[in-house]
């Protein structure tokens, strides 16, 4: 089982009580406490005037930012913190309300409660991101076969659909940043997250059975210029190390490959009728969501949205949603994905507790 560890005291009482419930109801799941250098987990208690950030030893310690207030915060208040305290969650003790999450691309939403039953309805939300596994790495293998090397006809799709992406206006979050960031904390999450032009979600068509080509993280997607950089043909998954596998050309200096390549991936290998596959940060009205909010990136995530498809009536022309974040939807091509859901497309997506 993963560990914990608690940086920081409560600055109440109240917040104080909270927080004995919380470590009670980790002992009861079997999570030991256990110093801030060997921590898989570690709980940041904040004076939100003066975050301190927790600066993590590895990439693998998820910090979760927790303070008090006592009214309800708004995400003007709350999402700075994120950047000021260096978590991957920032949660909002509010005595008789509940607590207020709030992460990087999933929203803001409260889980209400008081006394024990609010300790045990904020672990149940707070571990499945915490101990998700993360398909973030990257094998580049310069095995593609020359005659990819300057693309084919499904990477010109892909540059023909970022560039209506582009069109369309979308945001690099479910809500506009620029409402909830000053300029500063803006510039430091676009070096952060890679958000530069629009670099807004991602897309991807099938090559053949195993293989499909992807946009590359961080990149604009009107500008999907160079297939072996901006364009990524994910050859295989290594379940075993946690890597996305990519064939590009020799000499080539490729960009890492859009974290959500795990989601795509086993949305290919189940429905073998997909041909494409576009993810934004927007809404549809009137569909089936994921219900736990998981990291971009993550195996859970990926499993929770091909399971979505999978119970479609059609799963090669779906749409679904990840709960405070965005749409997934499939189709033959990205032309006619585009086509099929553009004009139902809502640019600012519900939060839901």
């Amino acid at each position: 089982m993963p560990s914990y560890a608690v940086n920081g005291e409560p600055t109440g009482e109240s917040f104080g009580q909270f927080m004995q419930g919380v470590e009670a109801e980790l002992a009861a799941r079997d999570l030991h406490r256990t110093g801030l250098d060997d921590a898989d987990i570690v709980l940041n208690l904040i004076d939100h005037d003066e975050p301190r950030p927790f600066r993590r030893h590895s990439r693998g310690t998820y910090a979760a930012a927790l303070h008090e207030r006592s009214a309800t915060p708004g995400l003007p208040a709350e999402y700075p913190l994120l950047v000021r305290a260096l978590a991957n969650l920032v949660c909002c003790y509010v005595p008789g309300e509940g607590v207020w999450f709030t992460t990087m691309e999933q929203g803001h939403f409260l889980v209400a409660g008081d006394g024990d039953a609010l300790a045990k309805a904020f672990v149940a939300q707070l571990l499945p991101p915490a101990t998700s596994r993360l398909v973030i790495d990257n094998e580049f293998r310069t095995d593609l076969e020359p005659e990819l090397w300057d693309g084919d006809e499904i990477t010109q799709e892909l540059q023909e659909a970022g560039r209506r992406l582009d069109k369309l206006g979308l945001l690099p979050t479910p809500f506009p940043l620029e409402d909830v960031l000053g300029e500063r904390e803006l510039r430091h999450v676009k070096r952060l997250y890679g958000i530069g032009g629009l670099s807004y979600g991602n897309l991807s068509m099938r090559k053949d059975e195993r293989r499909f080509w992807m946009s590359a993280s961080g990149v604009d997607k009107s500008k999907l210029e160079e297939p072996g950089r901006d364009i990524l043909l994910v050859s295989d998954y290594d379940e075993e190390h946690g890597r996305i596998v990519l064939s590009v050309p020799p000499a080539s200096e490729p960009r890492r490959v859009s974290v959500d390549a795990i989601e795509h991936w086993m949305i290919y290998q189940e429905n073998p009728d997909v041909g494409a596959i576009l993810h934004v940060h927007a809404w549809v009205e009137g569909i089936e969501s994921t219900q736990l909010v998981f990291p971009c990136g993550s195996e859970e995530l990926a499993r929770a949205v091909a399971e979505l498809v999978r119970a479609c009536p059609d799963s090669a022309e779906a749409i679904v949603g990840l709960r405070n974040h965005g749409i997934t939807a499939t189709g033959s091509g990205l032309l006619e994905i585009l086509d099929r859901i553009e004009a139902r497309v809502q640019r600012q997506v519900p939060m839901i507790g």
